[in-house]
């Protein structure tokens, strides 16, 4: 049991000591709002922590609670528990900071990140403008999942084929990974009128030139896009590869195909959106993608 308890991730106690301070409104942090005694409680209570200000020194009382707070078990061993990553997550949340030019939710969220950098730990923004916390090894670019989710566990990998891209995700950015060939122009540019009328945007690879090799485009593209939209037509291999890129990096995969024999038997359990290559057979694939990529988008 202790070895267990010893393996627990906590936050360290001068990080406990900012983030009372913080969450009491106190100097340095007075660009946090400010929180009475009430107020400190109300805190508490919204995040479904049932903790009662009793009247002693507001920033001595927090610390006290964030102390046993720290202490209970977490889910995951690089996270603290879910109670403190509520409590974090909250106090940089845009919506304390509204209608009070005497409050910055940009200093707030810098000052966090400082407080909990010697713990490995830092604040990402989602595409909503919350903030999610998450290990300060790895840039968070997965786009399949639940975001209010907390990972299960969080890796860092380090790529030789690949170089790591600079720039980091685009949520608007839709990659398309299919053969290049005039057979499939219908196709691209089904997709693409999509993408247009969505006020997205869509790449494929021979639309960019920015490495010295093709693959690290590829690469890069994936990387950087929200959602990626995969053509089994015909079982190009160069396509299945670009697959296996797109689900290890979490990405959302769209799988579309003229005949759903294409589709390998360790991809069979992913839905594909199947479709015909004429007139008619483009404008549905237009239409099945639009409600697919909306349905992704309101998420």
């Amino acid at each position: 049991m202790n070895e267990i308890q010893e393996q627990r991730m906590k936050l360290k106690k001068a990080t406990l000591s900012k983030i009372a301070e913080m969450i009491c409104g106190n100097d340095p942090y007075l660009y946090f709002p400010y929180r009475s005694s009430s107020k400190l409680t109300r805190f508490f209570v919204d995040l479904d922590l049932d903790y009662l200000h009793d009247g002693s020194t507001r920033s001595t009382w927090v610390e006290g609670v964030l102390q046993r707070i720290n202490e209970k078990p977490q889910k995951n061993e690089s996270l603290p528990s879910e109670d403190m990553i509520k409590v974090i997550e909250a106090l940089v949340d845009p919506d304390s900071f509204l209608f009070d030019e005497t409050k910055s939710v940009e200093k707030a969220r810098d000052a966090m990140d400082k407080a909990l950098l010697s713990n490995g730990l830092k604040t990402a923004i989602l595409q909503t403008g919350q903030a999610k916390l998450i290990t300060i090894k790895g840039e968070f670019i997965s786009t399949d999942k639940d975001s209010e989710a907390v990972p299960e566990r969080v890796i860092t990998f380090c790529p030789t084929v690949f170089k790591i891209p600079k720039n980091g995700l685009n949520e608007k950015l839709i990659s398309v990974m299919m053969p290049f060939n005039l057979g499939f122009k219908g196709t691209y540019d089904s997709i693409k009128r999509v993408a247009d009328y969505m006020k997205l945007e869509c790449l494929r690879a021979d639309d960019i030139w920015e490495n010295s090799t093709f693959m690290q485009d590829i690469f890069d593209l994936i990387y950087t896009s929200k959602i990626v939209i995969v053509d089994y037509s015909g079982r190009n291999p160069n396509v299945m590869y670009e697959t296996g890129i797109a689900h290890t990096l979490g990405k959302i995969v769209i799988p579309i195909t003229q005949s759903l024999e294409d589709i390998p038997s360790d991809l069979g359990h992913h839905r594909a959106l199947k479709y015909l290559p004429n007139e008619e057979g483009y404008r549905n694939l237009s239409n099945e993608l639009y409600k697919r990529i909306k349905t992704i988008i309101e998420q």
